[in-house]
């Protein structure tokens, strides 16, 4: 807010009751009068938040705006604070201006409230009227709510009072430093894929996947996404169901690929790991639709930092999340902190949720899941050692979580990464899924599930089957079907590229071995039970809508 005698200007929704304190119960724990805070909570309104997009952008396109600031945690307080702070100026409010859907608000409401769908902008003066009209045009209110000054602080003013007169330094820069006492996290060992049971001799293999399906952790979210348009101006290239999703650039053959990932059993049981572990899954969701990963953006979800356990959490993840970001070239550009998420001293699993960006130079030119050729054959590329601990399948086959997570090796993944985008960027594969959560064989049967989708889709076909070949190997095979090592991904060929793409991973050092062929309406296995894919669908589809109550 460069500059003194400026009109500070208000945008957007009217101000509420909602939201107040939103940012102080961001640190605070819940108990049993938890239900007391739900005012804390602000109201989102997307098609509003559309709204004003378009107005802000219609009002950018004029040379009228000196700043513009969105209000987020403590609302005007802070957006006012922050932006007078950074012009080294003062800010006279009045408070009797600011649009209001509530009778009778306060000026500590009014300045506290998180109402969402609002905007702070100081203008060039006498650029009122043009910039009203803007607003006015999206049906979206606009008032002069102040003007800079050259007192260096903020003057609140309401029904002809002055309720608050503060020094803007001690508003935007006073915040302590605290130096928490932390720990390093116990990091449990190994556990040996011999330590796990066998499946069931009555489940055998397919039975156990079809298990892993429909538990909580694995089934489909379909029930969810398809409730919501994700379609919207038709550039969905990648859709719901896949690895990444992926959007084109409006006009351009360009796309953005998105992503979200973390595994808290990962990161509960060594942070440090855990985090690297959910930095290279988004790295690979990315890679696997054919984008360069470009950056990340973290979500840091932990309980109580005061306890030295917990900060010791969050120490390990932030160090295992920046080696992994160095090391790929893949940097974190935004994100927030969520601490002290806590019920009656139970705190939640640290979960740092990672969300990645990609760019395609060419949508025409992606991978999907789904499998889409018969006779095709499936070759998984990366190191297998069979780990169990942490995994799905341990959880299910002894109800327990025990043992080190899966290790991350950023120079494998880098080189894994490299070989799949271009195998996507040459048209050789035709089909790409990242092997992550429940392992090899959940991998294949998720591609299997998405099969037969049209040429934009990535789930919603009929389904094609897959001829698995037996594990001839060195591991249990419920270890190589099921375990969770990291760095891998699954590639659909036709057989007569298979040489060629077995050999290209061997020169980067990285194993590869063919696990199938594609080709009718069931997963088969020699010695097991065919696997109808319409029954793995149907368990796979159906655990999330009976839980939601159908």
């Amino acid at each position: 807010a460069k500059g003194v005698g400026l009109p500070v200007v208000y945008v957007g929704s009217k101000t509420g009751r909602d939201g107040i304190h939103g940012a102080t119960m961001a640190s605070a724990e819940f108990d049993e009068k938890s239900d007391e805070k739900r005012p804390t909570v602000q109201v989102g309104d997307p098609f509003t938040e559309k709204l004003l997009i378009e107005a802000c952008l219609e009002l950018m396109a004029t040379d009228s705006i000196i700043a513009i600031q969105d209000m987020g945690a403590a609302g005007l307080t802070s957006s006012t604070s922050e932006m007078a702070d950074k012009g080294n100026v003062g800010i006279d409010l009045n408070l009797d201006a600011v649009p209001q859907r509530e009778p009778n608000m306060t000026a500590y409401e009014m300045m506290l409230s998180e109402s969402q769908e609002r905007m702070l902008v100081i203008l060039k003066p006498g650029r009122e009227d043009e910039a009203a009209t803007i607003f006015k045009k999206w049906g979206l209110d606009f008032a002069v709510i102040g003007i800079t000054t050259d007192t260096g602080r903020m003057v609140v003013t309401h029904n002809g009072k002055v309720e608050a007169d503060l020094p803007v330094p001690v508003l935007a820069n006073s915040a302590p430093m605290y130096e928490r006492p932390w720990f390093p996290p116990i990091v449990p060992k190994q556990v040996l894929p011999e330590w796990v049971k066998a499946p069931d001799s009555t489940l055998g293999i397919l039975g156990t996947l079809k298990t892993l399906m429909a538990s909580p952790a694995l089934c489909s979210r379909r029930w969810i996404w398809q409730q919501y348009d994700h379609m919207v101006m038709g550039d969905t290239i990648g859709r719901p169901g896949g690895d990444a999703g992926v959007v084109r650039v409006h006009g351009t053959k360009k796309g953005i690929a998105a992503t979200c990932d973390v595994t808290p059993r990962y990161v509960a049981a060594d942070p440090e790991m855990g985090t690297k572990q959910a930095v290279v899954e988004t790295y690979r969701n990315l890679i696997a639709v054919g984008a360069d990963p470009i950056a990340i953006t973290d979500n840091m979800n932990f309980a109580n930092p005061e306890r030295p356990e917990i900060m010791g959490q969050f120490v390990a993840s932030v160090r295992g999340m920046g080696e992994a970001c160095r090391v790929l070239d893949y940097p974190v550009v935004s994100g927030n902190v969520s601490l002290y998420n806590e019920t009656n001293g139970v705190g939640i699993p640290p979960t740092p949720a990672i969300g990645g960006v990609g760019l395609v130079p060419d949508v025409s030119k992606i991978a999907h899941i789904g499998l889409r050729r018969e006779g095709d054959l499936l070759i998984v590329i990366g190191r297998e050692q069979g780990w169990l601990g942490q995994s799905l399948y341990q959880q299910m086959a002894m109800d327990k979580l025990e043992g080190a997570p899966p290790p991350v090796d950023l120079a494998d993944e880098m080189k894994a990464g490299r070989l799949i985008r271009a195998l996507i960027r040459e048209a050789k594969v035709s089909a790409v899924h990242d092997c992550a959560d429940g392992g090899l064989l959940v991998t294949v049967a998720e591609m299997a599930l998405a099969g037969g989708a049209d040429s934009n889709g990535t789930a919603g076909g009929s389904g094609l089957g897959v001829e698995l070949f037996p594990y001839e190997g060195k591991l249990p095979a419920h270890a190589a079907w099921f375990g969770e090592d990291q760095g891998r991904y699954v590639v659909a060929v036709s057989p007569e590229l298979a040489e060629e793409t077995l050999e290209r991973a061997r020169l980067l050092a990285l194993p590869a071995r063919i696990v199938g062929r594609v080709g009718g309406d069931a997963l088969s296995l020699k010695g097991e039970t065919v696997l109808k894919l319409a029954d793995l669908r149907a368990a796979h589809e159906g655990w999330m809508e009976k839980f939601m109550g159908g």
